[in-house]
């Protein structure tokens, strides 16, 4: 093996074996008795491009599927992408306007064409990265949101939602992109502070007047009405009557509305319903006119002097306006306010009055809130179910529909005499009928994708052994607008059962601040410069190192660095124990040492503890756990101890070879779905198998738990520990070598005396011996000859410090407990906590003033 492990060596040779060999890949068909373990990967857009959230996201999954893979289970981890609307027809758009084109120039057809000819050429670069982090999914059954199979699955699930009455189309308040054209779904729509102007305004005249603040001045020429809470007692003389909307010549009524805020400003608001949701409602609930005032392009379309302006060249055309005529009550003032924003093109989202098509969610949605509550679907952790209800329990109508090209194209044709019919995949649409010009919204097809992947609407033996899949991991940040979905659709399509039995939420990336990371910020990290920096296994490890369940996950360079050092330490490791003879072969012998007894013993333990921490999500303890057990117990304390059995040679060097093998095995398997590609490096060579991909899952053995070893060995590196730090507080390195005489008669440590030395460098004194500190530690008397490199007044002056911290400790505790009051009201659990304060405190004055009294004077 080589001396320095570099991942660029070893992670597209291991990945390309993998994948040649089809470990990867499930078979419905194979091993009926074994378990089904399905996860389809939230599929990234055909356009995107591997970030942290990704990477933290595939890293989960891959961790859960490789685990289930060693279990014996039949796991699938089916790989895909979203084909991306929006996004993909920005992308193409951009590229036609390079050669002074737009899509109007190709025709629908010829344009459609170009995208399918990005996607073959440029689109999906994310695949291959996915391959750079080591993602295990099965790559032959790769799926794409607009292949055939998934476009048959949107036209049959689109044709039963319109027979059911559960798609109509109407005329809806949406989110409107002026630059994309299109209506936007929320998910879409990125909200942030802006400073906008709020200006004031003087409807009516006298006491016939209402005053009304806006951001959005250009809107007020589509104002139907103004509106005041019923109980309002200023405005109860104006409800039911009309006042002047000034710059208009038109009269709008007042209506009383519950809606209003009476505390809010003025307590009066204007009604625009065409272009503001809630105004929408209060427009839908008094029966008032909707008037359009500002087109898809946001252009001023009300006649008179504004029409043909832009809404902010209106916005101040119209305010000054006002101005000229007296209206404005308050002088134009800065107002910063939460601001929508198109997602792809960052564009100021405008609501707008459109004819859409929607699904009808009231029946959907209280099925997917249901299903959780009855226990069928689990989210973790629990804490976030509430997110959930709070969504589904209060979800509106879903708009569907998008004015793209790129896209499903709603399956509704329209007949010569104004007929309106949906037409499923297998029916012949007659002559002369016309389609729906719009696409469905990407979500509509991701939202099928637990089992239109798998093949559904036919029956095929991929969704009768994958489906319902086993878990969903995503980002709680899509809860609502992606998982809600999936859940509508899947069990209204699949009879009533769950796309999936647990959905794991994990949290955002962050910076090592926490703060959101953003490229304003200048705080964005590239997984792929840290995979090419430090490798894919410490990419990952630093990602689930911090992925507690349902919390953000802050990362920083120094972590990653820590991680790839990990990694390093692992491999340094495992070439010593196969350097000094560690091996698999054969049984592991029943009479070992008593430090083999005890790492064999934590070992049990550790096992135990990652599986109950993968099992409930928590990957950041599963991570501390190996973490500290590999580099703290194996590496720092077990490596160094078991160089004494094999310096002797024979049966107990044998013994210590073989429990060596032990242990490095088990340790590569259960850091092997974190850290794929130096495990399966590492334990091939150990054991001398093919792969680690699908060895068995290590399981504990109880019959290896030894309190008895691990009580002796951690005496022993207390022992240790005490005395390093009295080597370090007196200035001498870790390497040099000190004279020392160790009275170990009647201790349990008396077996290892050669550990204790080896560990210590303490060299067996020759001749006559002068002592010049002595340190009584765990029943065993530690005797240093540090003459010339001991400063006896610095020790002394730290022991003193410390005595006289104990000292202050036993009077503390030891007055708390001999408090009457205290001990009848405080818990047990806080008196036993005292007990053992004070005991601590006792023992350590003993220690103190013994390691005093032995140091030399002067």
């Amino acid at each position: 093996m080589p001396t320095q492990y570099t991942p660029a060596d070893v992670e597209g040779r291991l990945y390309e074996r993998w994948t040649s060999a089809g470990l990867f890949e499930a078979d419905a068909a194979r091993d009926a008795e074994a378990p089904a373990y399905t996860i389809v990967i939230p599929p990234p857009n055909v356009t995107g491009s591997l970030h942290m959230g990704h990477a933290l996201d595939h890293s989960i999954q891959d961790t859960l599927v490789r685990r289930r893979r060693m279990q014996g289970y039949e796991a699938l981890w089916l790989p895909g992408m979203d084909h991306a609307g929006i996004a993909t027809q920005n992308v193409v758009e951009r590229e036609l306007k390079k050669e002074g084109l737009t899509r109007h120039d190709l025709g629908r057809e010829a344009f459609q064409e170009r995208v399918w000819k990005w996607k073959a050429e440029s689109g999906g670069r994310i695949l291959g990265q996915m391959r750079r982090l080591g993602d295990s999914v099965d790559w032959s059954r790769e799926r794409f949101t607009m292949d055939e199979g998934l476009s048959r699955a949107v036209l049959t699930i689109f044709k039963r939602l319109y027979d059911d009455d559960l798609i109509y189309r109407a005329e809806r308040i949406i989110n409107w992109c002026p630059r994309c054209l299109t209506a936007l779904s929320d998910i879409e729509v990125e909200h942030s502070d802006r400073e906008g102007e709020l200006v004031s305004i003087r409807y009516g005249d006298g006491d016939a007047s209402l005053v009304v603040a806006t951001t959005r001045a250009e809107t007020m020429l589509g104002d139907t009405a103004v509106a005041v809470h019923p109980d309002d007692e200023r405005y109860t003389h104006l409800v039911g009557t009309q006042i002047e909307l000034p710059l208009t010549g038109r009269r709008i009524p007042v209506v009383a509305d519950e809606h209003v805020d009476p505390a809010f400003g003025t307590g009066a608001v204007k009604v625009t319903p065409a272009h503001d949701p809630n105004d929408f409602e209060i427009g839908r609930r008094h029966g008032l006119p909707t008037l359009v005032v500002l087109d898809e392009h946001a252009t001023v379309i009300a006649e008179g002097r504004f029409s043909g302006l832009g809404r902010y060249e209106a916005r101040a055309a119209v305010v000054e306006a006002l101005r000229e005529e007296g209206r404005i009550v308050k002088e134009v003032r800065p107002y910063e306010h939460s601001v929508g924003h198109c997602q792809r093109c960052q564009t100021v989202v405008e609501p707008r009055v459109s004819l859409q098509w929607f699904v009808k969610v009231g029946p959907l949605a209280k099925a997917a809130g249901d299903a959780v509550r009855d226990g069928r679907v689990q989210i973790q952790p629990p804490e976030l179910s509430s997110r959930y209800f709070a969504w589904v329990d209060n979800m509106h109508d879903w708009c569907i529909s998008r004015q793209l090209w790129w896209g499903h194209r709603i399956p509704v044709w329209y007949g010569p005499d104004g007929e309106e019919r949906c037409f499923g995949p297998d029916e012949e649409i007659p002559e002369g009928w016309t389609q729906d010009g719009d696409v469905l919204d990407t979500w509509f097809s991701s939202a099928l994708w637990p089992f239109s992947t798998l093949g559904w609407p036919d029956q095929t033996a991929d969704l009768k052994r994958f489906y319902p899949t086993s878990v969903l991991v995503t980002g709680y940040d899509i809860l609502f607008f992606w998982v809600a979905r999936m859940m509508m659709f899947g069990l209204y399509a699949m009879d009533g059962v769950e796309p999936f039995k647990v959905i794991a939420l994990h949290g955002m990336v962050r910076d090592q601040h926490g703060k959101k990371m953003s490229k304003s910020f200048g705080n964005v990290v590239d997984p792929l410069d840290w995979i090419d920096r430090y490798g894919a296994d410490a990419t990952r490890f630093t990602l689930l190192r911090g992925a507690n369940p349902g919390g953000d996950v802050p990362v920083a360079e120094d972590w990653a660095q820590g991680s790839r050092n990990f990694v390093t330490k692992l491999w340094n490791a495992t070439r010593f124990a196969l350097m000094n003879g560690a091996h698999t072969t054969g049984p592991l012998p029943e009479a070992v040492s008593t430090t083999d007894a005890w790492v064999l013993s934590r070992l049990q333990t550790v096992i135990a503890d990652v599986d109950r921490y993968i099992e409930s999500f928590d990957f950041a303890k599963a991570c501390e756990t190996l973490y500290h057990f590999a580099w703290d117990e194996v590496c720092d304390w077990y490596l160094e101890l078991s160089k004494v059995p094999l310096a002797e040679g024979g049966v107990a060097a044998e013994t210590t070879r073989r429990v060596l093998g032990e242990v490095f095995d088990r340790l590569l398997r259960l850091l092997h779905p974190m850290t794929p590609f130096v495990t399966e490096e590492l334990w091939t060579a150990l054991t001398g198998q093919e792969t680690v991909v699908r060895a068995p899952w290590p399981v504990a053995d109880p019959a290896r738990a030894n309190a008895g070893a691990e009580g002796v060995v951690a005496s022993l590196q207390r022992l240790v520990t005490e005395v390093r730090r009295f080597r370090s507080d007196q200035g001498l390195k870790s390497g040099q070598r000190v004279t020392a005489a160790l009275e170990l008669a009647g201790s349990p440590l008396a077996a290892y005396e050669e550990q204790i030395r080896s560990l210590l460098r303490l060299t067996v004194p020759e001749g006559a011996f002068t002592a010049t500190a002595s340190l009584p530690v765990e029943g065993v008397v530690v005797k240093l000859d540090t003459a010339g490199a001991i400063d006896v007044p610095a020790e002394r002056a730290r022991l003193t410090k410390d005595l006289a911290a104990a000292r202050k400790e036993v009077a503390q505790t030891s007055g708390k407990l001999g408090n009457a009051d205290f001990v009848a009201k405080a818990p047990e659990a806080v008196i036993n906590k005292n007990k053992a304060r004070l005991e601590a405190a006792e023992a350590d004055i003993v220690r103190l003033e013994a390691q005093l009294a032995a140091l030399p004077s002067g």
